[in-house]
């Protein structure tokens, strides 16, 4: 039981911690782009506006990652985005093995508990008799709890599990789209949505 209460607690730390931290408006701010464009064509985007862009959000690192590598060409742009993503999808992945471990050690751990408390039950059962079926009764009730407390330890942890994986997956396809943007945007020559 203290390593079920143990698996509960880190199960709900993190996930508090990333649904606070996947939050799809601090990852990719939904005008980010526009303002990256509208300074691209101003020419205001220096080294440090670029510092500034990657220090704000996920989809900043990306795009930084492309922008300073925008006059080497087209796929070396593309490279180099590849390469901050794989650093941000990393980052946005954090914690989620050890929910999954979570998610399939509990119901072992009740398992575990269960057939400990089951082989007490039978100890008794040598050294007292079978003449007390309230005491046995009582025994597999107690031992059954730990079973019950490994499964309802593990099903919101696999939710939640669940959940995430298919979040962070909906936020890389926004980010991608964002990408593909840019890199079309500056290496295509036609006009975009946000030259106006």
């Amino acid at each position: 039981m203290p390593l079920l209460l143990i698996c509960s607690v880190l199960a709900l730390t993190i996930s508090i911690e990333r649904w606070i931290a996947l939050n799809p408006a601090t990852i990719a701010p939904p005008h980010l782009l526009a303002s990256v464009w509208r300074q691209l064509k101003a020419g205001q985007l220096d080294a440090q506006r670029l510092k500034q862009l990657r220090q704000d959000s996920a989809l900043g690192v990306i795009l930084a990652a492309g922008l300073a590598n925008r006059w080497q060409g087209r796929d070396v742009m593309r490279e180099s985005i590849q390469e901050a993503a794989g650093h941000v999808i990393h980052d946005l992945e954090k914690y989620l093995n050890t929910l999954g471990t979570v998610a399939a050690v509990a119901p072992l751990l009740g398992l575990l508990g269960t057939v400990v408390g089951m082989i007490r039950v039978f100890t008794e059962i040598t050294i007292q008799g079978t003449g007390n079926a309230n005491a046995l009764a009582g025994g597999i009730s107690e031992a059954l709890i730990t079973t019950a407390t490994g499964l309802a330890v593990a099903i919101p942890a696999l939710v939640m599990h669940r959940y995430f994986t298919g979040k962070i997956d909906a936020i890389v396809v926004g980010l991608e789209q964002e990408t593909i943007k840019l890199v079309d945007a500056l290496h295509s020559g036609r006009k975009t949505e946000y030259d106006v």
